[in-house]
């Protein structure tokens, strides 16, 4: 049997958000966020739209003026008409008791309240205003999302820690202080949510730092000395391959430990990028790891010199298109399907191997070898493929397996 991290999954408080569960047991859920202008109606709702399509399960939104917090049940209304039901999680810093005590239909549309602690105000202003969104997240039933980030630290906290690690005989690294700081910032938070009467499993904790070592360091403390549910997250990951490897490195490690209720992969999107990118690397991040499956995944070699050829890379780009231009129609059809997996090689050397791994796979010749191609299902040579349409007839087989496997 192989080795999945769901085997060790750290045990947390299962969070109600909207229709979506996060934590106590729940598979780990994909989350993203918008970064229109949330006064924009309807740019905002067709953003979260697509990052719904995308497969993002819970959809954050800025709320930071009158303007925003007037739009939010209209964006919701929107949505509704659209036929998309994602939850909104509304993203309040400074002003966020203000807007949802001015906004009540705002707080009722939004499905979840992420607060800040390090910046919702300082002395007895702080714990007024930080109790008067738990008083509005009780009156609507609303859980919230502690969301410390260490950008943004309660420098009050840290500056006692500081100070007394000072005083300490046995003083302790500064980074490490701060690490302690960003930890109890949730964890007292949490507490005093708790206080104020929120139940635990109204609660998800987030610790967030933007350097991988940090991340992990501050979640493992975390998640030694809190049951809440955990979101995770590398904040400021970056653009392009440095965030998506940056991400990786530290979600990828915390998740096989058990660590995580649900997660965000804060890319920084190219000028007019696509920002369900976010959603697909966090698709793929669970999906590798063997924790959840959202598509068919299609694994290829790297080629070298065997493969001079590109016909392979043809072929495993065209099915890799190919299987997400069907998902739509077998996701009615043939639950269960997005376990698939396929793989197409280019030459004899592991070939075979790996497509016999695979439910189906394709051993394409490299150079020299024989021009065709053997097919495997389910680890056996079922078939040889020849001739120029080899791309079709694999497609057929795919679409005969899933109709057969899972029709």
């Amino acid at each position: 049997m192989s080795y999945s991290a769901r085997e060790t999954r750290r045990k947390s408080h299962a969070v109600m958000v909207g229709q979506v569960q996060v934590g106590g047991g729940a598979p780990i859920v994909v989350q993203s966020m918008t970064n229109t202008d949330t006064a924009d109606v309807e740019a905002t709702a067709r953003q979260t739209a697509d990052l719904a399509k995308a497969g993002s399960e819970l959809v954050r939104i800025t709320v930071d003026r009158d303007e925003s917090a007037k739009a939010v049940p209209h964006i919701r209304d929107r949505l509704d008409q659209m036929g998309v039901s994602v939850p909104l999680v509304g993203d309040f810093h400074y002003n966020g008791h203000t807007l949802l005590n001015d906004h009540p239909a705002c707080a009722e549309a939004l499905a979840k309240y992420r607060i800040n602690p390090g910046n919702v105000g300082f002395k007895e202003k702080k714990d007024r205003n930080f109790s008067s969104m738990i008083e509005t997240a009780l009156k609507f039933r609303r859980p919230v999302r502690i969301g410390v980030n260490w950008g943004s630290l309660d420098q009050a906290l840290l500056t006692a820690l500081m100070d007394e690690n000072h005083r300490s005989e046995n003083p302790i690294d500064a980074r490490a202080v701060m690490h302690e700081a960003v930890v109890q910032s949730g964890i007292l938070s949490a507490a005093r949510a708790e206080e104020l009467g929120m139940a635990a499993n109204q609660i998800v904790i987030s610790a967030k730092c933007s350097e991988v070592q940090d991340l992990i360091a501050v979640y493992r403390l975390l998640a030694a000395r809190s049951e809440h549910a955990l979101h995770l997250g590398l904040t400021e990951a970056g653009m392009g391959s440095k965030g998506i490897v940056a991400s990786t490195a530290a979600l990828g490690v915390l998740l096989q430990e058990g660590i995580g209720d649900t997660i965000r992969i804060s890319l920084t999107p190219e000028p007019g990028g696509d920002r369900t990118r976010e959603v697909l690397v966090a698709q793929e991040i669970l999906q590798t790891m063997g924790l959840r499956a959202f598509a068919p995944m299609v694994i290829a070699c790297p080629g070298c010199g065997r493969t001079t050829s590109t016909t392979f890379q043809e072929l495993a780009q065209d099915i890799q298109f190919y299987v997400r231009d069907r998902m739509g129609d077998w996701r009615k059809t043939y639950p269960g399907f997005e376990n698939l997996s396929l793989a197409v090689m280019g030459c004899i050397v592991n070939g075979p191997g790996e497509s016999k791994h695979a439910d189906i796979g394709i051993s394409l010749p490299g150079t020299g070898e024989l021009p065709s191609a053997p097919v495997y299902i389910d680890g056996k040579k079922t078939a040889t493929l020849r001739g120029e349409n080899i791309s079709q007839q694999f497609k057929d087989i795919v679409e005969n397996y899933v109709r057969t496997r899972w029709g």
